[in-house]
C-alpha cells in the first residue's frame, strides 16, 4: 500500500490590496481623525514635532520597531494636552521628551551608525524648530510653517521607506501619507480664510 502524501497547496494570489497598503489606509483614516475640525495649521505644529521624535527614539533605542510604540505614545500625550483644554503645549513636550531619548541613545552608544542618530538629531533640530516657531509667528505664517515642515518630513519618510533604515517601513509609509495629507489639508485651511 502506497502513501499518499498531502502538501498544503501553495496559493499564488498576491495579497490583497488591505494587507500590502493598509499603512497607506490607516495614515489617511488618521489624518482624517485629526485634520476633522481644524482651524488653523498651527495646531498640528505638535504632529510635525512628534514625527521627528518618532524617528530620533527609534534611532535612539536602535529598534526600528520601536516607532509605533513611540507614535502612540506620541498619541497619548498629544491627546492628553488638548483635554487639558491647552494648558500644556504638547509641541514642547514632545520635543522635550525627543531629547531625552537622544541622550539617552548617546549614553547607550547609539552615535553609530551616521545615520541613525546623528542624522536623526539634525531632523529634529529642523523640525523642531519649524514646530516651535510656528507657535511663536503670526497664526498664517505658522500654519505655512507646519505644512512645508510636514512636507519636508513626507520626502523624509519616503527616502526612509526606499532605504528601509530607523523605522519600520510600514511606520515610513503611514507617516508619508498622514504627513502630506495633513500639509494638504492645512493648505486648504489657511488658503480658504
Amino acid at each position: 500500500m502506497t502513501e499518499i502524501e498531502s502538501t498544503p497547496q501553495a496559493t499564488s494570489q498576491p495579497p490583497s490590496l488591505v494587507r500590502r497598503r493598509w499603512p497607506t489606509l490607516v495614515g489617511l483614516g488618521f489624518a482624517a481623525l485629526v485634520a476633522f475640525d481644524l482651524v488653523s495649521g498651527v495646531e498640528l505644529a505638535p504632529v510635525l514635532a512628534a514625527s521627528a521624535a518618532v524617528y530620533l527614539g527609534a534611532a535612539a533605542l536602535r529598534r526600528p520597531g520601536a516607532a509605533w510604540p513611540l507614535f502612540f505614545a506620541t498619541v497619548v500625550v498629544i491627546t492628553a494636552a488638548r483635554l487639558a483644554d491647552d494648558r500644556l503645549e504638547s509641541t514642547w513636550v514632545v520635543l522635550g521628551g525627543a531629547v531625552a531619548l537622544g541622550i539617552y541613545g548617546l549614553l547607550r552608544g547609539a552615535a553609530r551608525p551616521g545615520y541613525g542618530l546623528p542624522l536623526q538629531t539634525l531632523a529634529l533640530l529642523g523640525f523642531g524648530a519649524a514646530a516651535g516657531a510656528a507657535l511663536v509667528v503670526t497664526p498664517e505664517l505658522g500654519a505655512y510653517l507646519v505644512a512645508a515642515g510636514l512636507l519636508g518630513h513626507a520626502a523624509w519618510d519616503a527616502y526612509h521607506h526606499r532605504v528601509n533604515r530607523v523605522v519600520v517601513r510600514s511606520m515610513a509609509e503611514f507617516c508619508l501619507v498622514l504627513d502630506t495629507a495633513l500639509a494638504v489639508a492645512i493648505l486648504t485651511v489657511t488658503v480658504l480664510q
